[in-house]
């Protein structure tokens, strides 16, 4: 089933005819600036509904491979079977952000990141389990997340490197990179739902490697100001540096 199956325009109004329902001029806005703003509302309507059927399409994938039986260590020092990070849930969110030993300290884009679900992660978690993972000690981890201020996260160490081999977040050359997953159980065992892909090879000319839609706060809150994201976007983890 293709994605315009999932959700056939025929059965949704026109995005146009929408926008002028829905839109409501501000205060001395010019006819241009009106109009300019009808039309990009109803692309804005557009892009919603497509997100939403890739959203749709992505809860149609059929079973994925099974994850082998990965072992990590939780903040208390106790070894954990990957099945047990899921705790009560059937859904298990992960983010293997970019703080390997090798680093003296994290990446700032996983930095922004995994800040932007600290205190989302109260309520993501009341539907679906979040664990942060690294090959670093937790202690390590928790140290940094306690400097940004972060309380909420959990976070695991990899017994070995294996996991990040596996998904490809651990090059033989120690290269290291992040991975945006989420893990379905089934039963005893742990099936990978859907995991992040792409890289310089799918990024579009002038753009930086991104999921669509991107998860990050930062990328998107930027992309709706007047200068987007300039040369200098990138996040720096000490202010003023």
């Amino acid at each position: 089933m293709t994605i315009a199956e999932l959700q056939p325009a025929s059965k949704l109004k026109p995005a146009d005819e929408m926008a002028k329902r829905g839109r409501r001029p501000f205060q001395n806005e010019s006819r241009d600036y009106g109009e300019a703003r009808m039309r990009l509302l109803a692309e804005e309507i557009e892009l919603r509904r497509h997100i939403q059927r890739v959203a749709q399409a992505r809860r149609t994938l059929p079973p994925g491979p099974e994850a082998k039986d990965y072992r990590f260590i939780d903040a208390e020092g106790k070894e954990r079977r990957f099945v047990e990070l899921f705790g009560d849930h059937d859904t298990l969110f992960t983010y293997y952000w970019m703080y390997g030993p090798e680093r003296d300290r994290p990446c700032p884009m996983c930095t922004s990141f995994v800040g932007s679900l600290d205190i989302p992660s109260i309520d993501i978690e009341q539907q679906v389990a979040v664990a942060i993972l690294q090959r670093s000690p937790v202690s390590r981890q928790l140290e940094f997340a306690r400097e940004r201020g972060w309380r909420n996260l959990k976070f695991y160490q990899t017994v070995d490197d294996e996991f990040a081999r596996d998904y490809r977040a651990l090059e033989d050359d120690g290269s290291e990179g992040a991975i945006v997953a989420v893990w379905k159980r089934d039963g005893d065992k742990v099936r990978l739902f859907w995991a992040a892909e792409g890289g310089p090879e799918t990024a579009d000319p002038g753009f930086d490697p991104h999921l669509a839609p991107d998860p990050t706060p930062l990328w998107n809150i930027l992309d709706m100001t007047p200068q987007g994201r300039p040369a200098t976007w990138y996040p720096k983890l000490e202010c003023g540096a």
